[in-house]
C-alpha cells in the first residue's frame, strides 16, 4: 500500500530527493544569514522577531539533520513526514514574519509541489490542505493581534488555493511522466527481449556471421562462423591472420562490387565456403557484413540435378548396351563349348567373357548410381550403429580379415540413411580391406568414431595399413570411372561421396601417417532432420 503512494522511488528518487535537499539548505543558510547581518528587521515587517530568528536556526539545524538522516525514497513514512515537517517549518516562518507580506507563503507552495513530486494521490492532496489550511489559519490569528493584517485575506486564500493548484499540477504532470517512463521501460524491455531472440537466433544459425570494422577487426561473430573458420573466439581480433583467403575476396569486393567471389576453404579438408559481402554504415562508421554459407548443400542440389540428367542418358545407353552385349556373352559361351576350338581359342573366348562381364558391371554401376533412391535420414545413435554393424561383419568374414572399432565421446549422433550409410561403409571398408592385403598377410581396417573438437560434429574415420593413394591420384579419387585396378569400375567412391552429400554429410581423403590411407565421414548435425 505505501509503494502505491510514492510516486518514485529508485535512482530517479534519490536525485529529486538530493535536490529537495539542496533547495531546502539553501533556504535555510539565506534566513541564517538574513538574521546573521541584521537585515531581517530592514527588509521584512517581522512580527515575531525573536521567533523569526529562533525559526530560521532551528530550521537550518533540522534541515542538516535530514539531509545526514535521509538518503532514500523507498518508504512512505520518511517522505510523510520530512513534507509535514517542511510545511510545518515555513507555516511558523510565515506567522514570525508577519503572514502574506513577508513572501514566505511562495516557499510554502514551493514545499507542496515538491512534496506531491515525491508522494502520489491523496496524501499529496493531504500536505496542500495542511499548507492551506496553516496559511489561512495564521493570518487569521494574525489579524486578532494586528488590524492591519485583516485587509490579507484574500491574499492569504489566494495562497491556499495555489497550494491546491501546485498539487494538481504536480500529480498530473507526474503521473503522465510515470505513464511514460512505464511505457519507455516496457519498450527497453521489448527491445531487450527482441534483442536476445535475435542473438540467439543468429546464433543457431547454420549461415557463418561476421561483422568487421574499418581495420578487419571483428565486433561480431555467430558460433556458426567460429566452427567455419576454426576459432574458439574472434571478437576484438583482426581477423587477417586467421583467414587471409576470405580478407583477400574482401578487398576484391570492395575494389569491386560487382565481382561475385568464388567459394573458399576455410580450413584443410574443411568445407567450401561462400562469402557474400554487405556494406553498413553505423554512426559515421563503416563497417562490413560477411555472410558465410557452406556450399556443399548448392553443391548437393547441382549434384541432384546432375544425377538426374545422368540417369537419363544412362537408362537409354544402357538398355541399348546390354542388349548387344548380352548376346556376344552368349555367343562366346557358345563358341567355347564347340568341340572344334583349340587351347588358344578358347582363351580368346574366355576374354570376351571377362570382358563383357566386366561391362554388365560397369552398366550395373551406371545404372544404380542413376536409380538411387532420394535419401531419408533417420536419427541415428552412431556408437550403436556402427557397433552393430562391426560385430556382423566379423561373423561372415575370413578368418584374415580384422574390423576394429573405437568410439570417443557420448552422445554421437547424426540425421543419416541407414541403408546408405551401409552401402558406403561397406565400400570403404572393402577397399580398406583389399588393400591392406596387398602388404600384409592379414587384411586389418580400423574404424575410429569420435567428436570433431573444432566443430563438434560426429566424425568417422577408416584406416587401413595398405600402401596408401599416390600423390598424383589422390585429386582424382573421388571422380568417376577413375580406378588403379584393371578389374576396378572407378564408381565406388563417387557413389560414396554422392550418398554421404545427399544425406549432408561429406567424405574426405587424408594421407594416414606411418603409411596406408585414411577416409573421413563427416556427419551432419542431429537437427537437420527436423529442419
Amino acid at each position: 500500500m505505501t509503494e502505491n503512494l510514492l510516486a518514485v522511488s529508485g535512482q530517479q528518487g534519490q536525485r529529486i530527493l538530493r535536490l529537495y535537499h539542496l533547495y531546502r539548505l539553501l533556504i535555510g543558510f539565506a534566513l541564517v544569514l538574513l538574521i546573521s547581518s541584521d537585515l531581517d528587521g530592514q527588509l521584512l515587517e517581522i512580527a515575531h522577531v525573536q521567533l523569526f530568528r529562533y525559526a530560521s536556526w532551528v530550521y537550518l539545524t533540522l534541515n542538516i539533520i535530514a539531509i545526514a538522516s535521509m538518503h532514500r525514497t523507498d518508504h512512505l513514512l520518511p517522505i510523510f513526514t520530512l513534507a509535514v515537517c517542511d510545511v510545518a517549518q515555513l507555516s511558523l516562518l510565515f506567522y514570525a514574519a508577519g503572514g502574506v507580506p513577508s513572501g514566505i507563503g511562495n516557499l510554502i507552495i514551493v514545499a507542496v509541489a515538491v512534496a506531491n513530486i515525491l508522494l502520489r494521490g491523496r496524501i499529496g492532496i493531504f500536505i496542500a490542505a495542511v499548507a492551506s489550511a496553516g496559511i489561512i489559519y495564521l493570518t487569521f490569528y494574525l489579524s486578532i493581534s494586528n488590524a492591519a493584517v485583516s485587509n490579507q485575506y484574500m491574499q492569504a486564500g489566494i495562497l491556499g488555493t495555489l497550494c491546491f493548484a501546485a498539487a494538481f499540477f504536480v500529480q498530473g504532470l507526474s503521473r503522465r511522466l510515470r505513464v511514460s517512463e512505464s511505457l519507455a521501460e516496457q519498450r527497453a524491455g521489448d527491445v531487450a527481449h527482441l534483442e536476445e531472440f535475435s542473438a540467439l537466433i543468429i546464433q543457431r544459425l547454420h549461415t557463418g556471421i561476421l561483422v568487421l570494422d574499418a581495420q578487419h577487426r571483428v565486433l561480431q561473430a555467430n558460433q556458426a562462423a567460429l566452427s567455419m573458420i576454426g576459432c574458439d573466439t574472434l571478437i576484438g581480433k583482426t581477423l587477417d591472420p586467421y583467414f587471409p583467403a576470405l580478407i583477400n575476396l574482401f578487398e576484391q569486393w570492395r575494389n569491386n562490387p560487382s565481382l561475385h567471389s568464388n567459394p573458399i576453404q576455410s580450413t584443410s579438408g574443411g568445407a567450401q565456403l561462400q562469402p557474400t559481402f554487405v556494406t553498413l554504415q553505423h554512426n559515421n562508421n563503416l563497417q562490413s557484413l560477411i555472410f558465410l554459407e557452406d556450399s556443399s548443400l548448392l553443391s548437393q542440389q547441382a549434384q541432384q540435378l546432375k544425377l538426374m540428367s545422368l540417369g537419363r542418358l544412362t537408362a537409354g545407353i544402357a538398355h541399348e548396351i546390354r542388349n548387344p552385349l548380352g548376346a556376344i556373352s552368349h555367343a562366346a559361351q557358345l563358341l567355347q563349348e564347340s568341340p572344334h576350338l583349340d587351347t588358344a581359342d578358347k582363351r580368346l573366348t574366355q576374354i570376351i567373357q571377362d570382358q563383357s562381364r566386366r561391362m554388365n558391371t560397369v552398366i550395373e554401376n551406371v545404372l544404380q548410381l542413376s536409380r538411387q533412391r532420394q535419401a531419408e535420414p533417420q536419427l541415428l545413435d552412431l556408437t550403436s550403429w556402427l557397433t552393430a554393424f562391426v560385430s556382423e561383419f566379423q561373423s561372415n568374414a575370413a578368418a584374415n580379415r580384422l574390423l576394429h572399432l573405437t568410439i570417443k565421446g557420448r552422445n554421437l549422433h547424426t540425421a543419416m540413411d541407414p541403408d546408405q550409410l551401409d552401402q558406403v561403409l561397406m565400400n570403404l571398408v572393402e577397399n580398406a580391406l583389399r588393400y591392406s592385403g596387398k602388404l600384409n598377410p592379414q587384411s586389418q581396417v580400423w574404424l575410429h568414431l569420435y567428436r570433431h573438437p573444432r566443430t563438434q560434429l560426429p566424425t568417422l574415420e577408416v584406416h587401413d595399413d595398405g600402401p596408401g593413394v599416390s600423390l598424383d591420384d589422390r585429386d582424382s579419387l573421388f571422380e568417376p570411372f577413375f580406378t588403379t585396378e584393371n578389374k576396378g569400375t572407378g564408381l565406388g567412391l563417387y557413389i560414396s561421396r554422392e550418398l554421404c552429400e545427399s544425406n549432408q554429410a561429406r567424405l574426405d581423403f587424408t594421407p594416414r601417417e606411418g603409411g596406408g590411407s585414411c577416409f573421413r565421414i563427416t556427419f551432419a548435425r542431429p537437427h537437420t532432420l527436423s529442419a
